[in-house]
């Protein structure tokens, strides 16, 4: 049996104006995964840019900073069992169309610029309570439990 751990989401610019952000949420409820904690936000410059650092040396970075600034976000925090490869696979490939159908940017995402949503690298152990820590603070994330936990896992 795999251990409880957080991951952090983001429903991006484009999934927030394209009104998906409640199909996201419901994707990750239907799955099973717990959300301790949520933030309706507009990114600011600094944040975008701390965020993104990983890529600071690449020619996309000022386009990733443009594109995350642009308009409001839906930052996130999902709870469960293996949560950071569960979202990573519901979410699909970083190019929607190499993505599966039936994953979210298989289904909803149309360009690799625009594919809608943001999930923590589970390549990187450490990216993961980075970028919880960089959206959310201690007491923005809620300690509960689901009526239907005892019938998700064993």
């Amino acid at each position: 049996m795999s251990e409880q751990e957080r991951t952090f989401v983001m429903v991006k610019p484009d999934g927030v104006q394209r009104g998906l952000t409640g199909e996201i949420i419901s994707r990750f409820e239907d799955r099973g995964l717990k959300l301790v904690g949520a933030k309706f936000m507009q990114i600011d410059q600094e944040l975008a840019e701390e965020h993104y650092g990983e890529h600071e040396d690449k020619p996309f970075f000022d386009d990733l900073v443009d594109f995350i600034t642009a308009g409001p976000v839906m930052a996130m925090v999902w709870e469960g069992q293996d949560a950071v490869r569960q979202v990573r696979s519901m979410m699909g490939e970083t190019d929607p169309a190499e993505s599966a159908p039936g994953t979210i940017r298989g289904d909803l995402g149309l360009d690799l610029g625009r594919n809608v949503i943001h999930g923590s690298d589970n390549e990187d152990p450490g990216a993961n309570e980075r970028e919880i820590d960089l959206f959310f603070d201690e007491d923005e994330l809620t300690e509960w439990e689901r009526i239907d936990e005892t019938w998700l896992y064993e």
